[in-house]
């Protein structure tokens, strides 16, 4: 599947300044032309006098207007304008609120960019199946030893189950999906409570929550697997998902 992306114009509503000029960036570099929105009301304002989009992308978290009141602003005064939420929220009760609303995608800041782009390519193509295809798909994340099945949050190790909470697995499943690279003690902290969430004393007081997270994750899979080391730590930074010299 071929697009023209100068043809379509992206609408980014967010109210982290940084995070909408990179992702905007990276848009008007594959061709698309992208306006862009610091919050919900400047974006109902700016569709209620005229300024249109062939699709919007929509954060949730957002001051004084949230996302999903965004969106049923919008099906009320009647645009049908395609729209894929992008947030850092995980839960699978936010992932449905959203698709119940109307929502055609609901894409984790998390993933690649790569995988945005296709998820915003097959909207714009409108292929609902091919969307929900590519969806499944991405549910299942496959690493050396270890199977996730990121809709029914279910780890296995060597064939084995893996007792792992909802944010465990997040947690996981965003070290799987990054194999090797390097995710930081707030990324990971961000995963669990949420971008921005304030724990701990002083300025970097949720690292020892991200190790006590850390540490109970390597336990559970430790009581599968004695010798389970994939897991490492990066001093200082974070943690990366790494080799697995306990796989037998």
């Amino acid at each position: 599947m071929t697009l023209t992306p100068s043809n379509h114009t992206v609408a980014i509503v967010d109210d982290d300044d940084l995070f909408r000029e990179s992702l905007g960036g990276n848009l008007e570099t594959e061709g698309f032309s992208v306006v862009h929105f610091g919050n919900g009301h400047a974006a109902l304002e700016a569709f209620a006098h005229g300024t249109s989009a062939d699709l919007v992308l929509l954060d949730w978290k957002m001051p004084e207007i949230n996302g999903i009141e965004v969106l049923r602003q919008l099906r009320a005064d009647g645009y049908a304008v395609p729209v894929i939420f992008l947030t850092v929220l995980s839960d699978q009760i936010y992932e449905e609120a959203a698709l119940l609303g109307g929502a055609i995608d609901f894409v984790e800041k998390s993933r690649s960019f790569a995988i945005l782009l296709k998820r915003i390519e097959l909207a714009l193509s409108g292929s609902s199946e091919a969307t929900r295809q590519t969806r499944h798909a991405e549910q299942r994340v496959q690493v050396g030893s270890l199977d996730l099945n990121a809709d029914g949050k279910y780890a296995t190790w060597q064939g084995r189950e893996v007792d792992l909470t909802v944010g465990e697995f997040d947690i996981v499943e965003a070290l799987a999906r990054r194999a090797g690279d390097n995710l930081s003690y707030r990324d990971i902290y961000d995963i669990v409570r949420g971008q921005g969430f304030v724990a701990g004393h002083g300025d970097e007081g949720y690292r020892q929550n991200v190790r006590t997270f850390i540490k109970r994750v390597r336990r559970k899979f430790r009581d599968v697997d004695a010798s389970f080391d994939a897991i490492e730590n990066y001093p200082g930074y974070g943690y990366r998902w790494g080799g697995e010299r306990g796989e037998t």
